[in-house]
């Protein structure tokens, strides 16, 4: 009887660790499902006597980096806040930790969790996380390998895509004005046209563009004659359009931009293009040069005559000639003569005149090439121009969010009189620029300021540069967290303000996406 007492009190003592569980999924295969993680974790914790008591769970995030991932973002902030009620985080394997492209970067989250005596225990590796020699060499090329799997992984992607475009099929990305989507099957055969934000639906499918209708074309080849017979420029030539009441493919008013893609893109003529820009492991953006661009010429049928569109490649090359610096300094300086002051605006209107990047890129700033012609500006004025110039980017960033997220399938509608976004009819966001502010000290500071009177749900807090002259990151706010009417950034902010920073705004493009679901045969 002593025996039997003994053991049912066993078999009756609680559990010995508490332990939160992690969990992430990107898009590899089945056995990475998070249910199969969740599964293999809790078999390890019955075997070990441990409760799990919390679940992050990551579900179609990759493991490049630890923007986007929400989930192991707030499991750090709750493990440095000291606000958890486990001293155990369970996770299924090194790579599922995440494929970082810096090793170093895995170990340090993993060493955040280990200052606050919270333990990460990686349950299918062959090793014990123990600390102890082997199992740090062993873990250090289970991280190099974790990340090289993701590096060999997107070289095949992109050779994979190279190949696609150079038999003729497009790779993402909106048709543009004057062209179509086409879905085409494995033999070639057209299946229908893909509107704004459809996807091919099975993996031999392929996408191929095809002239649009017949008004677009003419309005398309108009804009050409625009450019080559009477010399418009790109602004000219939006505003003769917003004019005649012609509206974009997106259906919005034409911009300098809008108009220079249309005069520039060679798909116009035919050519699949592809590579002009890459975007490879979710590192920066790189522009890169035309020997890199993968080509596929006469893969489309040409809405635009081939010696036209060349014309208007060699005006725009001419336009754009590389100036020496005192070239760039002797037109300024007749500028200012003409004109008396000098801004950006004033650089940027002016014909003949190589545009304020080109100043700033140059000298380092529009003010130190202002001093090289003996101009100087007050500080007033210069807030000024900044100020003008963040009116007009403002309008852009909402477009480009409504345009991805169209593309993801989502649905947008906007307020116009406030640029207040609701996507999917579940949720509202508002986009708000937050200029940076120099001090004396040499240290920067942005002023974020919450529309309270619209109290959207989440405020994406546009960071930027130190030049004011594009987006530097983005901060995803949601109201709940954030109840003050302003808050103030730093160059580093703790870590309540930071797990809601991002490089780009996909993760809100992924929480406004729409995955199409396919009936079972």
């Amino acid at each position: 009887m002593q025996t039997d007492e003994t053991s049912d009190e066993s078999t009756a003592q609680p559990p010995l660790f508490r332990a939160a569980e992690y969990v992430r999924m990107s898009t590899e295969h089945q056995q990475y499902s998070t249910e199969n993680q969740a599964d293999k974790i809790r078999e390890y914790a019955e075997r070990r006597g441990i409760e799990i008591v919390r679940t992050y769970a990551d579900e179609g995030k990759s493991g490049l980096s630890i923007g986007g991932r929400a989930s192991l973002q707030r499991l750090i902030a709750d493990v440095e806040s000291g606000n958890t009620d486990f001293t155990l985080i369970l996770v299924y394997d090194v790579s599922r930790w995440g494929r970082f492209q810096n090793a170093d970067e895995s170990a340090y989250y993993e060493y955040i969790c280990h200052r606050k005596n919270i333990h990460v225990v990686y349950v299918a590796e062959q090793f014990e996380n123990d600390g102890s020699p082997v199992s740090t060499i062993v873990k250090g090329v289970k991280r190099a390998m974790a990340g090289e799997y993701s590096r060999e992984l997107s070289a095949k992607v992109f050779a994979g895509q190279c190949r696609l475009i150079e038999l003729g099929f497009r790779q993402g990305g909106p048709a543009g004005y004057g062209l179509r989507r086409v879905l085409i099957d494995q033999a070639g055969s057209t299946k229908g046209e893909l509107a704004r934000g459809e996807h091919k639906s099975l993996q031999t499918d392929r996408v191929i563009l095809m002239p649009g209708p017949e008004d677009e074309i003419r309005i398309v080849n108009q804009m050409y004659r625009w450019f080559i017979d009477e010399g418009l420029v790109e602004s000219e030539i939006a505003g003769r359009l917003n004019g005649m009441r012609v509206r974009t493919d997106i259906d919005r008013d034409w911009t300098r931009a809008t108009v220079h893609e249309v005069l520039t893109n060679e798909k116009y003529v035919g050519n699949n293009v592809y590579n002009r820009i890459s975007f490879k492991l979710k590192k920066h953006r790189v522009i890169n040069a035309p020997d890199m661009w993968i080509r596929k010429e006469g893969a489309f049928d040409a809405i635009v005559p081939p010696d036209v569109f060349y014309t208007a490649q060699g005006i725009i090359r001419a336009r754009a000639r590389r100036y020496t610096d005192e070239e760039l300094i002797e037109r300024l300086r007749s500028l200012y003569q003409n004109r008396g002051f000098l801004s950006g605006l004033i650089i940027d209107e002016t014909e003949g005149m190589p545009s304020t990047s080109v100043y700033v890129h140059r000298f380092g700033s529009l003010i130190r090439a202002y001093q090289a012609v003996g101009f100087t500006p007050d500080r007033d004025y210069r807030y000024l121009e900044t100020n003008r110039f963040l009116r007009r980017l403002h309008p852009e960033i909402v477009g480009q969010t409504e345009t991805m997220i169209a593309d993801l399938g989502g649905t947008v509608w906007r307020d116009p009189a406030t640029d207040l976004l609701r996507l999917n009819q579940e949720f509202t966001v508002s986009l708000v620029l937050a200029r940076c502010q120099t001090h004396d000290n040499g240290r920067n500071r942005w002023k974020v300021r919450f529309d309270t009177s619209l109290a959207p749900d989440i405020t994406v807090a546009v960071r930027l540069d130190q030049p004011n002259q594009a987006p530097l990151d983005y901060y995803l706010l949601p109201r709940l967290d954030f109840g003050l009417p302003r808050i103030s950034l730093a160059d580093r902010n703790a870590m309540e303000f930071e797990s809601y920073r991002f490089d780009t705004l996909d993760y809100l493009y992924g929480m406004a996406e729409r995955t199409r679901i396919r009936r079972a045969a």
